[in-house]
């Protein structure tokens, strides 16, 4: 147990080091600060993009779906994959515009593409709203990882603080630098980690990885296929398309694609990152193996199978490496979802009502905010108990209220107005907040439709809503518009 808490804390001053370190010889304005003074390589893109795949989500939250649901667990492997094909012909326009406006947010570029400071706002709050329940994510599968791999020394509350503090510090320091420095150890770590594990524990256990599904299809029978209701096939396209859509459309993830060097960076990394996705395979294998191994997992406590089955096969130190992986899957993404919260109100919101506020005021106001934001997602983290999926879905169904006025904005001539790019966020959000605090589905909502369309992620429907208001209140100020410059 002693070596597992050692290895725990290395992994967490090494963080701290290296986000520290990776400041060295910058000065930390503003652009440097939120976008690396749009010098980033194909290299520090990657891995600030694989951040996104391989985070607490992945390494805990996969494994966990896998175990907990079975076949609806692939949804994780399509959605990303379908994600990189969009970015390859979404992103270099995107970046091309900010660079020529030197734009650093999300929300810049919606207030900037729209000529509309007020959608700028708007996109800010909806983003800031999205990232809590993400950050919560990370924090989350942060203490559920140093609580188990220290074989319960240091509780969830602890390692929720101190994961906190030390993502704190090394943002405030060194901004999106350090977060693409801790993800060289960070991305190297877990490749080999879910590698080994996706292997060694269906060997160990069932004799191999056609041994383990034998076994729990034998065990389970129609676990490894989809339900014909509920997690439905339905379910699972519905899922997917929502993702994907959303996947660039997280405040983080656009912004770290404005530090890019070029527009060649995007291609390159969306060829590249579908089959890096595949390493998902293996972390599918070890939740699988699970199932017989450490059984009785229930709601929110499936989200500890891979590190129940770790403690199980294998010695203290192993479970120690692995749990400092762990830690970094945790501790990258949460300091890339600080940043742009913090970024996104000092400078998409107080700004617009401080019309004078320079961009060395902005960063510093970020700064101040970076602890603000980890209290905040500490204090939800430590409170709630919902399991990590149903936190990154609530998530995604926010931001992916973006991706249709995005897409419009894209085009050469845009049908859609600043209004209904406004209404159809308001509209698409408000359905959200409405779903999700009344618990309500397709199935609770239309009883006596046909089973595929109750199935349908109740995402998709907050989205078509978005989209009906997009085009109702484009056409009608559109119109209006056209109609005053007649007269």
């Amino acid at each position: 147990m002693i070596i597992a808490l050692i290895l725990l804390a290395i992994s967490a001053c090494l963080a701290l080091g290296i986000g520290i370190w990776a400041r060295a010889g910058h000065v930390m304005g503003l652009e440097q600060w939120t976008v690396g003074g749009r010098g980033f390589g194909a290299v520090l893109v990657f891995l600030l993009l694989a951040g996104e795949i391989y985070t607490t989500f992945t390494f805990l939250g996969a494994s966990g779906y896998a175990y907990g649901l079975g076949a609806p667990a692939y949804y994780i492997l399509a959605y990303g994959t379908l994600a990189y094909v969009v970015s390859y012909f979404m992103l270099p326009p995107i970046w091309a515009y900010a660079r020529t406006h030197k734009l650093v947010s999300q929300p810049d570029y919606f207030a900037h593409k729209y000529a509309s400071p007020a959608l700028g706002v708007l996109v800010a709050l909806v983003g800031v709203v999205a990232l809590v329940p993400y950050l919560v994510l990370q924090l989350t599968g942060l203490g559920v990882i140093v609580q188990v791999a220290s074989y319960g020394a240091i509780p969830k509350s602890v390692s929720v603080i101190i994961g906190a503090a030390v993502v704190t510090l090394y943002v405030v320091v060194s901004g999106i630098r350090g977060s693409a420095w801790v993800s060289i150890i960070k991305d190297t770590m877990i490749l080999l980690v879910v590698l080994f594990l996706g292997l060694y524990l269906p060997a160990h256990y069932n004799g191999g990885i056609g041994g383990m599904f034998a076994a729990v299809d034998k065990a389970k029978p129609g676990f490894l296929a989809f339900a014909a209701t509920g997690k439905s096939v339905s379910w699972f396209v519905s899922t997917v398309l929502l993702t994907a859509f959303g996947f660039f459309m997280w405040p983080h993830s656009f912004g770290a694609c404005f530090s890019a060097r070029n527009a060649a960076v995007f291609r390159k990394n969306a060829i590249v990152l579908p089959l890096y996705q595949l390493v998902l395979l293996f972390v599918f294998f070890v939740g699988f193996t699970a199932v017989l191994v450490v059984p009785g997992l229930k709601g929110a406590a499936t989200n500890m199978a891979l590190l129940k089955i770790c403690v199980a096969a294998f010695p203290p130190w192993v479970v120690g490496i692995v749990g400092a992986t762990g830690v970094l899957t945790a501790l990258v993404p949460g300091s890339l979802i600080m940043m742009s919260a913090a970024t996104l109100f000092a400078r998409n919101f107080v700004a617009v009502f401080r019309p004078g506020q320079s961009d060395e005021q902005t960063v510093q106001l970020a700064k101040i905010l970076v602890p603000v934001v980890a209290v905040i997602g500490a204090y939800f983290t430590i409170a709630g108990s919902a399991t990590i999926v149903s936190l990154l879905l609530m998530g995604y169904s926010f931001v992916t209220q973006f991706f249709p006025a995005l897409i419009c904005s894209l085009l050469p001539k845009t049908p859609v107005t600043k209004q209904g790019a406004f209404a159809g966020i308001v509209v698409g959000a408000g359905a959200v907040v409405y779903f999700t605090l009344s618990n309500q589905t397709l199935a609770t909502l239309f009883p006596g439709m046909p089973e595929f369309f109750r199935d349908l992620n109740i995402g998709t429907v907050a989205v078509l809503l978005n989209i009906c208001a997009l085009a109702v209140v484009s056409g009608m100020t559109g119109l209006r518009t056209q109609t005053v410059a007649a007269e």
